[in-house]
């Protein structure tokens, strides 16, 4: 019998911190502002500027080192973009820096408009 209380109590403490572990993690995300995200079916654009580091215009796919996108609360990086029209690809010339417009699209981010 004291076996079976033991592992009772071990059980019911193991479940009390998994529970108290997934509290923790739902915090942590307290912090999110839920108003910047988009409502379904709405993709918010969002705009920065970046030097062109690489153009692939096979994949369709340009590399750019830009600039914060403070409506994302992205820091500076480089990264990969699509290009949504394939005629933006002749403003987006390795070397050049550009002001550009862009939108996530599932998991990518595209490029919809370049100055």
């Amino acid at each position: 019998m004291k076996n079976s209380a033991r592992t009772s109590l071990l059980l019911a403490m193991l479940l009390s911190t998994g529970s108290a572990m997934a509290q923790a993690k739902m915090d942590e995300m307290k912090g999110m502002d839920a108003a910047k995200k988009p409502s379904a079916g709405v993709s918010a654009k969002h705009m920065t500027t970046g030097l062109v580091k690489k153009v692939d215009a096979k994949t369709g796919v340009v590399t750019l080192a830009h600039e914060p996108v403070k409506t994302l609360n992205w820091p500076a990086m480089t990264m990969g973009f699509k290009v949504k029209d394939k005629m933006l690809m002749d403003k987006l010339g390795e070397g050049k820096k550009v002001a550009f417009e862009f939108m996530q699209d599932g998991n990518d981010y595209v490029i919809t408009g370049v100055k």
